[in-house]
């Protein structure tokens, strides 16, 4: 099998290993085979690998996580794949856009396709792991897919968008100066960013709201490089000291 680009498509909790054993064969259709599950019920499992057919060398590779985040760690890009509308919006796409965006994207490091549970997709906290929400265009009437169809459905956009491609350029063209940040080192700054508001007292610990929720959007929007991540610790990191030491203030007089 030869992979087509540098794709992970990640099952949250998928309850059914026949389901698992058909996004194998799904995914080795279209090329790809770089599987990962998130709290599978039962893995490794006879079913799946009947139903995966001839891609049960997907299945040998496939990785198992205890978490979402660990899954989509050195990722990129990340998607998350969604049929429902959330109270906050959040940046949505169609698969064909998405693959179009993810065949361009794959040269610094992975990207992450992720679907949720058979019987509840993804949770609202781990669609806020992902920079875009993708929707496979369906009847509203019945929007619903079995989860080995929509990875099928992602694979072939996918494949279809990778064949398109032009080749990457190797010269003239250098794109962006750094690399960027991978979903760790997003979640890191996050994380390191609540410290400091709840350090200044702009975020309440017991009426938290929507304000992290919101810097996560911020964030997938804006999708900043590992120079920036750092940068912006490094203000994070003095604002801490600043308010753990506070200095007096001072008073700038013209002369």
């Amino acid at each position: 099998m030869t992979e087509t680009a540098n794709i992970r498509f990640v099952l949250v909790a998928p309850s059914h290993p026949g389901n698992i054993g058909a996004a194998a064969r799904a995914m080795k259709n279209m090329g790809f085979g770089d599987l990962a599950l998130v709290k599978p019920q039962r893995f490794p499992d006879p079913q799946a690998e009947w139903r995966a057919a001839a891609a049960t060398d997907v299945l040998e590779k496939t990785r198992v996580f205890n978490r979402l985040e660990d899954a989509i760690a050195d990722c990129v890009l990340v998607a998350g794949t969604s049929a429902r509308r959330r109270s906050l919006p959040w940046p949505t796409t169609d698969v064909e856009r998405f693959a179009a965006q993810a065949t361009a994207e794959t040269g610094p490091g992975p990207v992450a396709v992720v679907f949720g549970r058979e019987t509840s997709g993804l949770s609202n906290e781990e669609l806020q792991h992902c920079h875009v929400h993708v929707a496979i265009p369906a009847d509203p009437a019945y929007p619903s897919l079995n989860l080995a169809m929509a990875v099928q459905i992602v694979a072939y956009e996918l494949r279809k968008a990778t064949s398109a491609a032009e080749p990457p350029t190797t010269s003239g063209d250098v794109g962006w100066d750094r690399a960027p940040a991978t979903a760790a080192q997003t979640a890191a700054l996050l994380a390191h960013l609540e410290r400091a508001l709840f350090a200044i007292d702009f975020q309440d610990a017991k009426a938290p709201r929507q304000t992290m929720t919101r810097f996560k959007r911020l964030f997938a929007r804006v999708r900043p490089d590992e120079t920036e991540v750092a940068m912006l610790r490094g203000v994070l990191t003095h604002i801490e000291r600043a308010a753990r030491n506070p200095v007096p203030s001072r008073t700038i007089t013209s002369k």
